[in-house]
């Protein structure tokens, strides 16, 4: 049995489920920001808020980030995950590898650290999540430039992973 053969040839329905239903959720979290922003300021200044459903999504979108980032976890530690593209340099792969467990990782102190200062008013832990925001960005947005680097630089097509499953 070859080394290649112990990685699955592709991500499972799953897996790309999961990727990117928290795609969607993460895209939630930036866009309906607003609503918990103004509660928590609105908190720290020692005010009432009214009840927005907005604040309610940010939070239970935040548990299912994690739960779902917790799941796929658990899938690529028992499933595996395809091995990078043939041409694709090992600096860049290491890079690669370093990127998505900085995601996953990111994600769930996100979560925490959100709950953290939601639910336990630890302003700490609001600063953390702030910073943790612009962090976050950066690796989508890292994440999503290599896309097109990968079809017209590497000529390679990893995004077809994303999209079909394998099993």
């Amino acid at each position: 049995m070859t080394a290649q053969s112990q990685f699955p040839q592709g991500y499972s329905a799953a897996q790309i489920a999961l990727h990117w239903v928290v795609a969607v959720l993460i895209a939630a979290q930036y866009i309906f920001k607003d609503a918990i922003s103004l509660a928590w300021d609105s908190v720290r200044a020692g005010e009432n808020f009214a009840f927005d459903p907005l604040i309610l999504a940010h939070v239970v979108g935040g548990g299912l980030i994690l739960a779902f980032v917790v799941w796929r976890l658990v899938l690529r530690l028992k499933r595996g995950v395809p091995v990078a593209p043939e041409n694709e340099p090992a600096s860049l792969k290491t890079l690669s590898h370093v990127a998505h467990w900085a995601l996953y990782a990111v994600l769930a102190a996100m979560a925490l650290s959100g709950s953290l200062a939601w639910f336990g008013d630890v302003t700490q832990a609001a600063q953390v999540h702030n910073i943790l925001k612009v962090v976050l960005l950066a690796l989508v947005a890292l994440h999503v430039l290599a896309i097109p680097f990968h079809r017209v630089v590497l000529k390679n097509n990893v995004m077809q992973r994303m999209i079909r499953p394998a099993d």
